[in-house]
């Protein structure tokens, strides 16, 4: 898959972590990320991931800050952006299934119970199933 990745200074060894565990198993990963602990604004970060991936070329986005609240509600300001903070295997699947997210979200502050790479590769796997959910992801995208 070709996954973008960004993160805040709250978030660097998050993603630096799921930036080599992804591109050890053979995907493509755009970091617009920072590297430091110096720090950004996490709007910015989400305005700058969100703008690429909507240029096209992506399967989807990663945004990590540090409790992965700010940036995915950030992100979600952005039209045509549906970006989910996942917490489990379920919450990682689901927001694919059910909701179609072209963005997950994590914070680099958080201790997790399993693995972000798990979430991340639960997502990967999932599949959206439309039908019913179709409807809602439509008004999800018509809301301004």
């Amino acid at each position: 898959m070709n996954i973008i990745i960004a993160n805040d200074h709250g978030a660097v060894d998050l993603k630096t972590g799921l930036v080599k565990a992804l591109r050890a198993k053979g995907h493509t990963v755009e970091n617009l990320g920072v590297d430091s602990a110096d720090s950004v604004d996490y709007p910015d970060i989400a305005r700058l991931a969100a703008d690429r991936f909507l240029a096209g070329g992506f399967d989807f986005g990663i945004l990590c800050c540090g409790t992965g609240i700010g940036i995915s509600m950030a992100a979600n300001k952005i039209h045509g952006i549906r970006c989910a903070q996942v917490f489990d295997l379920f919450t990682a699947e689901m927001s694919k299934a059910h909701n179609d997210a072209n963005f997950i979200a994590f914070g680099g502050r958080i201790v997790y119970a399993i693995p972000v790479i798990d979430m991340v590769e639960k997502f990967m796997s999932a599949a959206y199933e439309a039908g019913r959910h179709a409807r809602r992801v439509g008004k999800i995208d018509a809301m301004r």
